[in-house]
């Protein structure tokens, strides 16, 4: 529910065709998988079962990101001719979310 809420506002905000909500749905849950990561990564963090440290990173991390969603917009703007876009997305979408997720990481040590 959260990733249609977000995507849905953010495509409310008239910033053109460029996928930005899934963009930012997917570069907060990497900083979110981050967090817990860094909070539960050692037993002198946090020490969480792994079930709930499973459950928050595959389940609730992996249900509100959306790999799927990317793909498929990617090949969109590739069908459509918006190559620049389709390729400054792919590397944003990489570079963004692995800074997301370190940043996580470090805010939670």
């Amino acid at each position: 529910m959260a990733r249609f809420w977000i995507a849905g506002w953010v495509a409310q905000q008239g910033f053109g065709r460029f996928p930005w909500g899934t963009l930012a749905i997917n570069v907060l849950g990497s900083l979110v998988i981050g967090i817990v990561a860094g909070l539960t990564l050692t037993p002198e963090r946090l020490d969480w079962h792994p079930n709930v440290r499973i459950f928050l990173m595959v389940g609730i991390c992996g249900g509100f990101t959306t790999f799927s969603a990317f793909s498929l917009q990617v090949v969109e703007m590739f069908q459509i001719g918006d190559f620049a876009p389709a390729f400054g997305y792919i590397a944003g979408s990489v570079l963004l979310c692995l800074a997301a997720t370190g940043a996580g990481i470090l805010l939670a040590r």
